[in-house]
């Protein structure tokens, strides 16, 4: 594999942040000094970053189901339940990629592959999350509009992909963005407050089977399928 990846694989960076190490001169194959990005790395091969002995490791990626009341974050000092209490104890340790308020409920990936979850998380690849989201009131469709055109926050300007009325007091909502509890402050801009939300969908990835609180292992289909993304691509399930 090229050199780039197998630092990546060994939890030293980003695949691009890996770049960075070669070009410094700071890895060397075998007692050898490298700067090629273009070298490729075989298992025989011995592979120091900074003098240091590094190997591969595996990567994992689970899909959460997130109750309500469980905190997105590794410890609590207010001693508040979070998504870790949720998971097997034999497993690495795991970055929540993106999060869930404390209310919120649904979806989740936690993974230690650092290249996939830049990519998960930065707006430029436009991965969707979809939302179940049940209002105070009847939503009025004449407001659909102004949800897409957007709402200005102090972040800048907050606006859904789509939305669209399941019922009454419920809607589905499609963001690109990720502004911090961006649909309930949208939604309290236009006088309606949000007393359920759950993600139930990021990207090709359903909540189809996974109840609250359970989590499973991401199958390599649906790896692939989140790595090669771009919007309005199939969904998985």
């Amino acid at each position: 594999m090229r050199l780039n990846r197998f630092l990546a694989l060994a939890g030293i960076s980003s695949r691009r942040g890996a770049e960075e190490y070669v070009r410094e001169g700071r890895v060397t194959i075998n007692g050898e000094l490298t700067t090629d990005l273009a070298r490729r790395v075989s298992p025989s091969d011995r592979v120091r970053v900074d003098g240091r002995v590094v190997h591969t490791k595996e990567f994992i990626y689970l899909l959460l189901n997130k109750p309500a009341d469980f905190i997105t974050t590794r410890s609590d000092e207010g001693s508040r339940k979070t998504i870790y209490s949720l998971l097997p104890e034999s497993l690495p340790r795991l970055a929540h990629v993106g999060r869930l308020d404390k209310e919120s409920e649904g979806l989740l990936i936690l993974t230690n592959d650092g290249d996939l979850a830049f990519q998960i998380t930065h707006p430029k690849f436009k991965l969707e999350k979809e939302y179940l989201v049940t209002l105070d009131r009847e939503f009025q469709v004449e407001d659909a509009p102004k949800t897409k055109k957007g709402v200005y926050l102090s972040e800048g300007r907050a606006r859904f992909e789509a939305i669209f009325k399941v019922d009454r007091q419920k809607v589905r909502v499609v963001l690109t963005q990720g502004f911090k509890r961006q649909i309930r402050r949208v939604f309290a801009a236009l006088g309606y407050r949000v007393r359920r939300l759950q993600r139930v969908r990021i990207g090709p990835l359903t909540d189809r089977g996974l109840r609250a609180g359970e989590v499973r292992f991401l199958s390599k289909r649906e790896i692939e399928l989140l790595t090669s993304w771009r919007s309005g691509d199939g969904i998985a399930g």
